[in-house]
């Protein structure tokens, strides 16, 4: 099962803000391994943002943060259906652009997952649920997701 992440995952993974975040951001990280972790262009981009000017990273540092992330994980770039999917997410359920250019790109690279805590729990868009994983219980498909790691 693949499983999109959204910045906020990635941000508590690096260890920023939320304690208890960053521990289970980590274990999901560490239990779905690189093979099913998709990130979306966007995400990058925002984490690269994120960490500079809201965490106060070094420009370097964050720009081999990025890479890695790239590198250790299925990485997608948007295109066109992305694009027309995300518009057709934003006119017809009122998400914000940029979230539903990620959401529309998790659905483009098959994920069956998006774990985010900034989308709304449980919608689902073309097969892909949007996840809190810090929500309790845990979502049933995050809890099958973590029970069959590799």
């Amino acid at each position: 099962m693949r499983v999109g992440f959204d910045t906020n995952i990635l941000i508590y993974v690096e260890g920023f803000n939320d304690a208890p975040r960053v521990v289970r951001s980590r274990e999901i990280r560490e239990a779905l391994g690189e093979d099913r972790v998709i990130l979306p262009s966007q995400v990058l981009g925002e984490l690269f943002n994120a960490l500079t000017r809201k965490l106060g990273v070094p420009r370097q540092r964050a720009r081999d943060i990025c890479l890695e992330w790239r590198g250790t994980t299925g990485f997608r770039l948007v295109d066109t259906r992305c694009w027309d999917g995300a518009f057709e997410l934003s006119t017809q359920h009122g998400l914000q652009f940029w979230d539903a250019l990620i959401l529309a790109t998790a659905a483009e690279a098959g994920c069956a997952m998006l774990l985010s805590e900034d989308m709304q729990h449980g919608f689902v868009h073309r097969g892909v649920t949007v996840v809190n994983p810090f929500a309790e219980p845990p979502h049933p498909l995050l809890a099958d997701a973590l029970r069959h790691a590799d």
